[in-house]
């Protein structure tokens, strides 16, 4: 945020602050309110178990009274008691007597049997229906059966609730005890009463458990004993939740069947070894946390889109007028004095434009009076500065000038010759090149052109022809340097570098270049060089513009005047950061460096 504007920032703290401040809010909120109604539900389910579980205690109870009265009846006892393969009068006599005394009246107090039936361990046994189309068995069908309930069942007589029925295509709870005979107090048969589910499911029906939640009963072996799908009546019950609904305590728990998340409670009958399990949908319970998450989702978006808005317009209030306050800024810096309109409001931001807008108006007149007394100054101080560029320009060397003159004498004594004219152009063109002293700036190339003529009138001096090197670039030719500086640098080679004569491996090197904003022409020589001592004399005179004495430079190795001369005219010209440089090391040669401005490109042509 450090690289961010003032707006962005004030806009995201209110954001940041916002955000924590709702989600906080509703995180907890929803958090605390999903934990609360899951302990309610889990709560409400642990007593909806429990009563139905209660009320089907009481239900199955009632229906074993109809048991009891078998149970103490004579009839019964006699029927278990009979021999086996017993089928004659006594067999007969004892189902007349129990249909008629028993379990007609059973039938008629208890419409939701829907079958009972009787098998001795001599292998006996009767069967009543109750409005219910039921079939005979034979003798090895009773005796599976017997076997059946005996193995699921236990001698003391207790009340066994199986999903174990006789008749086919139908959904029946069968209610199984061992009963005794006349003749001992042991076991003698197995009395069955099967009671129609149907009816069992209009007792949990006034409990709303959803659309998909319903009761089943299971036994002590993981089957199922009643089931509201009856294509799973008898089955096994589903592994994932086998062992927990065996097993579960107070406690309800998850699991998904079919890819369904559904919560399951499990409570063990007080009467009779099956468990009564209800099941619902996972979706259903928490539809009330889901309810209370999307309303707190669209409240906090709601919410969080009206306070955005608020932090938006109080960001504006605050950065706009700091905008414009920033502009005019601008422009002032520009020197454009800009009055900022002030608002309507009066506050500690508008305090501040009031206080710009006098700051301003004052800074305009003071700097309006500054400027007029530097216009003033400065048109005397340039008046100084061409007085004094003009001085510089008409000390250079005059020996020059003397010596020449003397040669052309000579040619002229001795006679008529061609060198005679070659001289006489050459000195005509640096002549009328000196004089023009409205110029303080030229291109590279007339600079080097100068030096060219200059070269000519040396060729006849010194008896020889001498070529200058010259490794500028084309593109740097048309760069602008000051007038009348490369010449003055070639002819100090010559009278100090070359002192004891121009050699064949003597050379002198023109070159030029670019290095970040500045733009140096150097000339380079393979002369004597210049001591250590003198060099740091040297730069010290140019560091303090100190023009040299000639009488007192010209017996030090190096001209003086010349090169100081060159230094000053190109301060006077771009300034004090710019000027001569010297690199030397004796008997290995100078380099005499120009430095200007790479700006001074192109402005002559």
């Amino acid at each position: 945020m450090k690289k961010f504007n003032l707006y962005p920032k004030l806009f995201l703290s209110y954001f940041v602050v916002i955000m924590i401040s709702l989600t906080s809010v509703g995180v907890f909120s929803y958090w605390s309110s999903s934990n609360e109604l899951n302990q309610i539900v889990e709560k409400q389910l642990t007593q909806v178990v429990g009563n139905a579980a209660h009320h089907t205690d009481l239900y199955i109870r009632s229906y074993e009274r109809s048991m009891v009265s078998l149970l103490s009846s004579n009839d019964v006892k006699r029927f278990v008691d009979l021999p086996e393969g017993e089928t004659g009068y006594p067999y007969y006599e004892a189902r007349k007597f129990i249909k008629e005394l028993i379990i007609e009246p059973a039938f008629a107090r208890n419409p939701e049997i829907s079958n009972i039936y009787m098998i001795s361990f001599n292998r006996n046994a009767m069967y009543f229906y109750n409005d219910t189309v039921g079939g005979s068995f034979n003798k090895e069908e009773a005796q599976q059966q017997l076997e059946f309930f005996k193995a699921n069942t236990k001698p003391d007589g207790s009340l066994s609730v199986l999903n174990h029925s006789i008749l086919s295509g139908q959904q029946n709870i069968t209610l199984v005890r061992q009963i005794r005979g006349l003749s001992s107090t042991e076991p003698k048969g197995i009395l069955v009463v099967e009671l129609r589910a149907a009816e069992l499911s209009e007792l949990w029906k006034g409990i709303d458990l959803g659309e998909d939640g319903y009761f089943f009963i299971t036994d002590d072996n993981g089957k199922y004993v009643y089931q509201p799908d009856a294509d799973k009546t008898a089955t096994e019950l589903p592994e994932a939740i086998r062992s927990q609904v065996l097993e579960a305590g107070p406690h309800a728990f998850m699991e998904a069947i079919d890819d369904k998340p559904q919560m399951f409670m499990s409570r063990r009958s007080t009467y009779g070894d099956w468990r009564l399990v209800v099941a619902m949908s996972v979706k259903e319970l928490r539809k009330p946390s889901d309810t209370i998450r999307t309303t707190t989702i669209v409240v906090g978006c709601f919410t969080l889109g009206i306070a955005l808005w608020i932090a938006f317009r109080f960001g504006r209030s605050i950065t706009g007028p700091i905008r414009i306050l920033r502009s005019a800024m601008r422009q002032t810096e520009q020197g454009n004095w800009v009055q900022i309109p002030l608002p309507e409001h009066r506050d500690e931001i508008a305090e501040l434009m009031s206080r710009y807008n006098l700051m301003v108006t004052r800074l305009s007149e003071l700097v309006d009076k500054v400027y007029q007394a530097e216009l003033s100054d400065q048109k005397s101080q340039m008046e100084r500065q061409k007085a004094e560029l003009q001085s510089l320009q008409l000390q250079i060397n005059p020996h020059f000038l003397y010596n020449t003159l003397e040669t052309i004498v000579c040619y002229a004594v001795i006679r008529d010759s061609k060198e005679i004219y070659e001289i006489v152009k050459a000195l005509a063109y640096m002549l009328r090149y000196s004089v023009q002293t409205n110029l303080e700036e030229i291109t590279v190339s007339n600079e080097l052109k100068h030096v060219m003529f200059y070269l000519v009138v040396l060729k006849h001096r010194i008896g020889r022809e001498f070529e200058v090197d010259v490794s500028i670039h084309p593109d740097y030719l048309l760069n602008s340097m000051v007038r009348l500086t490369l010449q003055p640098l070639i002819e100090n080679a010559f009278q100090h570098a070359f002192a004891d004569g121009v050699e064949d491996y003597h050379y002198i090197r023109i070159d030029a270049g670019e290095d970040e904003d500045k733009f140096w022409v150097s000339v380079e020589d393979n002369g004597l060089g210049i001591s250590e001592s003198r060099l740091e004399e040297l730069r010290e005179k140019l560091h303090t513009n100190q023009l040299a004495d000639k009488e007192n430079d010209s017996s030090k190795g190096i001209g003086g005047i010349g090169i100081i001369n060159v230094h000053r005219r190109i301060q006077m010209v771009y300034g004090e950061h710019y000027g001569l440089q010297i690199e030397s090391e004796v008997e290995k040669g100078t380099k005499l460096i120009m430095v200007m401005p790479t700006s001074a490109r192109g402005k002559i042509g």
